[in-house]
């Protein structure tokens, strides 16, 4: 699930830096990064740090960075980093959505949603050029000595690529897997610490069942091109949430990825909105908020769990040329920027962390 041009961040602790909140906890909030004056975005970042959010998932929208081949825009997201970097957060940058030049979709009879790129080269040197430009060694950093040091040190390859809107126009673990390895190779070359984190993989009927991708993924080779498998881990209940991870961690493991790190990049529950297996109510929204992050934190050890990210810090309207869906009202926040039950239960449980 994405908003906007799409959805994203991950966090690592780092030693230099006062984190905002638990970086085990973060949050999706596209429209902080929509805001246009840093004044109205910094307050919303310091509100989203003050409810206990260490972390923002965010994308790197590619088409926006590198309009032409070989020339970067980075001012639209050196303004997030400056305004993300003063509040303390963490970003897990999305990797995500090839500009017109690089894409693979067709001039004419194109399905709807995103391509893969035509050369996971020009991927490759994008991924590249985002962490030099943002991580540890970073232009970015060097350029604003005067900001808190919150380098990204962790990067999520794509957006649920076993969903035909992101991956056209026919799913592929393979082809992802290819991309995956030539963004990792790029990534690990600029900063050798760096986290590779796959796309975040739902359930879904809608494209490839989330068991039978993963264990295609490992076919393909993929064990070696990343660090941490990412699920969209969306229940009903907390141990429904529980289970669904436990079963990723079965399949990492009977796959002898025994080292490797998971995370949730997406857990949710609406309030309202159209019927649905995860519309709960505002008091089931708030009560499945409050137990089922710390039952995330208490099994973090065993699933080898790195981190969590709520969908979504405030409800949105539906898309242009959609339709109402309960992933509108998952937020914490109506609308009017007015909290619900859900942002009480979010802080507490935030602060159960601590």
């Amino acid at each position: 699930m994405v908003t906007g041009v799409a959805a994203s961040a991950l966090t690592i602790g780092l030693t230099d830096v006062r984190a905002a909140g638990p970086p085990f906890l973060g949050l999706v909030s596209e429209d902080a990064f929509a805001l246009t004056t840093p004044a109205d975005r910094d307050a919303t970042l310091a509100r989203i740090s003050s409810a206990g959010a260490g972390t923002l998932r965010q994308t790197l929208d590619w088409s926006i960075a590198e309009p032409t081949r070989g020339h970067f825009d980075w001012s639209l997201y050196d303004a997030w980093m400056t305004s993300t970097a003063k509040a303390h957060l963490h970003v897990l940058p999305i990797l995500f959505n090839p500009p017109a030049w690089a894409s693979s979709k067709p001039k004419r009879n194109a399905k709807r949603g995103t391509y893969p790129p035509r050369r996971n080269s020009d991927f490759a040197r994008f991924a590249a050029a985002a962490v030099g430009r943002y991580g540890p060694t970073g232009a970015f950093w060097s350029e604003h000595p005067e900001l808190p040091k919150v380098p990204v040190r962790a990067w999520q390859v794509w957006n649920e690529p076993n969903l035909p809107a992101y991956w056209q126009p026919k799913l592929s673990a393979r082809k992802y897997v290819a991309l995956l390895r030539a963004a990792s190779k790029a990534i690990k070359k600029a900063d050798r610490r760096a986290t590779v984190v796959t796309g975040g993989l739902p359930q879904s009927r809608l494209g490839i069942p989330l068991a039978t991708y993963v264990r295609q993924m490992y076919a393909a080779g993929a064990r070696s091109a990343f660090d941490a498998l990412a699920v969209n881990p969306y229940a009903r209940t907390p141990g429904g949430v529980l289970g669904f991870l436990r079963r990723v961690r079965r399949e990492m493991d009977r796959h002898h990825d025994r080292n490797g790190k998971l995370w949730a990049t997406e857990i949710g529950w609406s309030d309202r909105g159209p019927k649905g297996a995860f519309r709960l109510g505002a008091k089931g929204q708030a009560s499945a908020i409050r137990r089922t992050i710390p039952a995330l934190w208490h099994a973090r050890r065993s699933l080898k769990l790195q981190g969590v990210i709520y969908f979504n810090w405030r409800d949105a309207p539906p898309y242009p040329g959609g339709k109402d869906f309960w992933g509108l009202h998952t937020g914490l926040l109506r609308m009017d920027g007015t909290p619900k039950p859900a942002y009480d239960a979010f802080k507490a449980a935030a602060q159960r962390l601590r």
